[in-house]
């Protein structure tokens, strides 16, 4: 990976930007978007769109969601403690103890998430796997109204304050993977067609919003509706299998370093997955499938029945500790998963054929 694109990819997976509240990223994502294409948009939902080749044939949309999982104030205590839910899906016990970084108006405020130590606790509550409701953030403040003055607000988000850091070997850990990423590689996709040869189709990268908690599709269904597509790429994460106690049997074979993952079914269209798969055979880039019986959980669910419906893949990148403080993927992966879908979209021609025969 190019440092330029390294620091791009640092800057998105650093700026705070859980589902709803999603600027900050947006924002970072836009600057580079212009420097690529010389042209952004933004609509009413947050989403941000680029497009190279306006006019080609056919239309491709590559949508990566934006927004991260987070945490929301909901209760501020006289004696200044902060209670929350979960901005999206949590685990709980991963949030125990973590640094905070609260967006108010006035700026971020840095609490920790606290909890009674293990010494108070009483019999079986050893035991008991903490919830939401047993945690609360600390920012320091001695009152309510001390909170109130550092701009401390009810339905102000937060994040936890895990950056980028480096593993060795070509592997990342940081918050907001899931699924920053994906809005860095339609991105990455792009500069690859812009310097790469001509080709024939519009291509437009989307940057989501609101998918983790959209359920079926969030922001990417308006922009969907707005762009107007013949063929989207949906770009995400997905589990990785290498690490202990997961069940391969369950949901295959996929590790760091071993290439993307094509999903087949549901929302996925047949001619799509096809051709994603020989582009990648073609162009000598490994892959793994992973079967969706039913719904992708991704925003390819909102955008393959958009207007008239929507020719979709989804290709992902193979993700260790997913909704964590410390998601963990492979740099290759992410290179190669621009790779095939700038292919891709080279290879579409004006008058290619979607409907299934």
């Amino acid at each position: 990976m190019e440092d330029s694109s390294f620091e791009f990819l640092k800057r998105l997976l650093d700026a705070p930007g859980p589902s709803g509240f999603e600027v900050v990223p947006a924002r970072i994502w836009r600057e580079e978007a212009e420097r690529i294409t010389g042209r952004v948009e933004a609509d009413v939902a947050g989403n941000s769109a680029a497009t190279l080749n306006p006019g080609g044939s056919p239309h491709v949309m590559l949508a990566g969601h934006i927004d991260e999982i987070g945490l929301m104030v909901t209760h501020v205590d006289d004696d200044g403690f902060l209670y929350f839910d979960g901005i999206g899906g949590w685990d709980p016990q991963v949030l125990v103890a973590q640094r905070i970084r609260v967006l108010t108006r006035r700026g971020e405020v840095l609490g920790v998430v606290g909890k009674k130590p293990i010494h108070l606790l009483k019999g079986d509550e050893k035991e008991k796997a903490a919830k939401v409701t047993d945690l609360w953030i600390d920012v320091g403040a001695r009152s309510l109204a001390e909170a109130a003055e550092r701009g401390i607000r009810v339905g102000d988000p937060a994040v936890v304050d895990a950056r980028l850091v480096e593993l060795g070997n070509g592997l990342i850990a940081s918050r907001s993977v899931d699924n920053r990423i994906g809005a860095f590689i339609v991105l990455e996709a792009l500069r690859l067609l812009q310097d790469g040869p001509a080709f024939g189709a519009q291509v437009t990268a989307a940057a989501t919003t609101q998918e983790e908690i959209g359920f079926s599709g969030g922001g990417a269904r308006v922009s969907a509706y707005t762009l107007d597509p013949q063929v989207a790429l949906v770009v995400d994460v997905s589990f990785a299998t290498d690490s202990p106690g997961i069940e391969k049997k369950e949901i295959g074979s996929h590790r760091l370093g071993g290439g993307p993952i094509l999903a087949r079914g549901s929302a996925i269209h047949p001619l799509v997955f096809e051709r994603l798969a020989e582009t990648a055979e073609a162009e000598g880039i490994p892959y793994t499938i992973q079967a969706n019986p039913r719904h992708t959980a991704t925003d390819a669910d909102g955008i393959y029945l958009s207007r008239a419906g929507v020719a979709t893949g989804v290709v992902s990148i193979p993700n260790r500790y997913m909704h964590s403080p410390n998601e963990v993927v492979s740099l290759d992966d992410l290179t190669a998963a621009a790779r095939l879908i700038a292919a891709f979209c080279r290879g579409l021609r004006g008058g290619d054929e979607f409907v299934p025969r």
